[in-house]
């Protein structure tokens, strides 16, 4: 009997409401006892294919033949059919229908990856397969296979579902295994996100066309971040024709990114950008009234755009056109709770309420990262599933969950396998989840790192303080990484690892696992006024082995390597030379500080303590303003070496200063210049220290210590703070 498409799905669709009770034998002894059936030819169907395949012959032995379009079909068969016929509506993008019954099993789908997906589940829900990472997955010993009655129809909640993890880029089988799809298979040339400067490079049009830009501030502002000035028609034309050359160049592609550059509050004020804005009560009034242009000239396309920052807001009367793509985006959100239950969360649910209203072609981009410490606990399992409903429930159709995929991250594997499951469907049963994966990844540890899991989240609960994603353990350690509570989770990981000490597969895993309380104890450890400097470098010396040996390639989203991190720990925090004998010394400020920080500078220059990568400790900042202060060592001392410190981080607005220039006193009155330092500009993005020293050819008398420094006060053209104030930051003033 040959089973045209139409003719199986008619089946599938009877196999539904079927009661027979039937099971079927696939596999007999070792020996194959059933046949995979290639309906269409699609590669798709290939892929499915191959992959019951492997994991059949993985379990029982046996290799079960695959054949392409045959006539006839007989009793066992394992029918996989992507077919383009989806007359009954059952079926969304990425859906399939999966059945066992009268001797037959049929995997369908109409088009896309279904197919695959539908044997992804046989494998995992009547097989026992398990996938939980990069090339790490689990599978039963069996002889003999024989699989249930089988009735479903199995729809994603979103059509497009992507998350992060190194596995990924390494592991063809990862993405597939758990539905995720990345921006290359759907986007045009890969135009994702913060289009503009790709788009209307201003490196070809900034100089001799500035009003191309953004306008604020009294000027136009061309440079790689700038926004576009979204009321220009030249503009228009020159986007509208490049998205057409990549359109044609890329037939298949069904959409593409037209969305402003990274950075808040660059977007054009000119007057008819401005009037558009006001009218509509949102920044996103003139981009909606640029794109829906756009979009009316490709009614066949989708244009995707972000309501990022400045643009979150909905406007008041334009309506995105059906084929504009909203990417709505939470970065400013806190962590610790979910989106309902914070003034942050709550400010973001107005916006996507608002976009729910007027857009069903949503896409929202959720961040569950610590951008500037991957390695840092970020205990936010807790909120995961009620966020992603709230999504669905307000008409998100794809979803991009950026949780830490690094690899050595916080429970990177744990974060992509329950990400993935509530993006296909966010009413699964997230505790089970979680144990299941804990118990079947780290074996008989996996009860203790529950533990340490759910012990950290009512630590963080119960502290009262933020979950951010540009946070640091530092920011924690009076609440959830206190001395008690670390005390607490160490023991839980001491049992874990001994509980598994015998399985080096597992006991590697949860010593991978263990990386981001070992970092949370260095980096709060160089916070400390009193140290036990052995232990620290014990505990150093085992982190970078461990970084080393697992390959833990980033820090942070700037790339900061770990190795590093721990060369410039015994560089930076533990001290080799003679102590500062301005330690402790006051401090006079001729330009004060950024108000927040004036409680800090007190003390922070001359505590002997050396900030770290990120800004929420130690540091003292100014924005958009020079500094200048003067050292009171408190009597005439013999000095020989002056040393300021200073911070780059490019994310967060904070730029090496431009000049340093240090002077002496004996009397406060009268100073004696010493030397002045011209500092090159930096545009590495990731996060640097600059120790600016100066030497003195004969050691001088002196009771003041004049530090002037001239900062960069507004980000330069290729920074995305373009036009706005810059922040300087600065540490500890050695003396010696």
């Amino acid at each position: 009997m040959r089973f045209t498409a139409k003719k199986l799905f008619f089946l599938l669709t009877v196999f539904l409401s079927s009661y027979v009770h039937a099971q079927m034998l696939i596999v007999k002894n070792g020996l194959p006892a059933s046949r995979i059936i290639i309906v269409n030819d699609h590669p798709e169907e290939k892929t499915a294919a191959l992959l019951l395949q492997s994991f059949i012959e993985k379990i029982s032995g046996a290799k079960l033949p695959v054949v392409n379009k045959i006539s006839v079909n007989k009793n066992g068969d394992i029918l996989i059919n992507n077919s383009d016929d989806n007359k009954s509506g059952l079926l969304k993008e990425g859906g399939f229908y999966l059945s066992c019954s009268n001797n037959m099993v049929g995997i369908s789908s109409t088009a896309g990856k279904g197919v695959i997906y539908g044997v992804v589940t046989l494998l995992e829900k009547y097989l026992g397969v398990d996938y939980f990472s990069e090339f790490e997955y689990s599978f039963p010993k069996e002889k003999n296979i024989i699989l249930p009655e089988i009735d479903m129809v199995d729809n994603p909640a979103f059509r497009y579902r992507q998350t992060q993890n190194y596995a990924i880029k390494t592991d063809s089988l990862y993405s597939l295994w758990f539905r995720l799809s990345e921006p290359n298979e759907e986007f045009a040339a890969g135009y994702w996100v913060h289009t503009f400067d790709r788009l209307l490079p201003s490196a070809v049009y900034g100089k001799s066309h500035p009003e191309y830009y953004a306008y604020f501030n009294g000027e136009r502002h061309p440079g790689k971040a700038s926004q576009w000035c979204l009321s220009n028609d030249t503009v228009f034309n020159i986007v509208s024709n490049k998205v057409d050359s990549i359109f044609k160049s890329y037939p298949g592609k069904p959409i593409i990114s037209v969305s402003q550059n990274d950075g808040n509050y660059t977007n054009c004020t000119c007057e008819r950008c401005k009037a558009i804005d006001d009218h509509e009560g949102a920044f996103s009034g003139s981009l909606i009234t640029f794109i829906n242009k756009l979009a009316n000239r490709f009614p066949g396309k989708q244009i995707s755009t972000l309501a990022y920052l400045y643009t979150m807001n909905p406007p008041k009367y334009v309506k995105p056109l059906p084929n504009v793509n909203i990417m709505l985006c939470d970065i400013d959100c806190n962590r610790e709770v979910s989106l309902t239950e914070n003034e942050s969360g709550r400010n973001f649910m107005k916006a996507l309420k608002g976009w729910s209203s007027i857009s069903k072609n949503i896409f929202v981009w959720d961040y569950g990262i610590n951008f500037d410490n991957y390695l840092s606990p970020f205990p936010n399992f807790h909120i995961m599933q009620d966020n992603i409903r709230l999504f669905k429930k307000y008409h998100a159709t794809m979803h991009f969950s950026q949780v830490s995929g690094t690899r050595g991250g916080d429970f990177s594997e744990l974060r992509t396998y329950l990400v993935a499951k509530l993006m296909w469907n966010p009413e699964v049963d997230m505790d089970s989840l979680m144990k299941h994966f804990l118990n079947g990844y780290y074996g008989v540890a996996g009860p203790y790192l529950y533990q340490y899991i759910k012990v950290m989240e009512g630590a963080l609960l119960g502290s009262g303080l933020r979950l951010w994603i540009y946070d640091s353990p530092v920011s924690h350690k009076k609440g959830m990484l206190k001395p008690e509570l670390m005390l607490r989770y160490n023991q839980l990981f001491d049992e874990a690892e001994k509980a598994v000490a015998d399985d080096p597969v597992l006991l590697k895993r949860v010593q991978r696992s263990r990386l981001s309380l070992q970092y949370s104890e260095l980096e709060i450890a160089r916070t400390k006024t009193e140290k036990d400097y052995n232990d620290i470098n014990n505990k150093l010396n085992l982190f970078e082995e461990r970084v080393k040996e697992f390959n833990v390639t980033a820090l942070n989203e700037r790339n900061n390597s770990p190795v590093e991190y721990c060369k410039l720990y015994k560089e930076r925090y533990i001290p080799h030379n003679e102590q500062s004998i301005a330690k402790g010394a006051s401090v006079n400020y001729l330009v004060p500080p950024a108000k927040k920080y004036l409680q800090l500078a007190d003390t922070a220059l001359t505590d002997g303590l050396f900030g770290g990568s990120s800004f929420v400790d130690s540091w003292v900042g100014w924005e958009g303003s020079d500094a200048s202060m003067i050292i009171d060592l408190g009597k005439t001392k013999t000095i020989h070496r002056v040393e300021a410190d200073f911070l780059q981080q490019l994310g967060a607005w904070i730029l090496f200063p431009v000049k340093v220039d240090y002077s002496y006193s004996e009397d406060g009155r009268n100073y004696t210049h010493c030397e002045m330092h011209d500092i090159p500009e930096d545009r590495s993005p990731e996060v640097k220290f600059a120790g600016i020293k100066s030497t003195l050819q004969q050691p001088v008398n002196a009771r003041y210590i004049k530090i002037e420094v001239t900062a960069t006060k507004v980000c330069p053209e290729w920074h995305y703070g373009v036009g706005h104030p810059s922040w300087m930051f600065m540490d500890e003033v050695t003396v010696q």
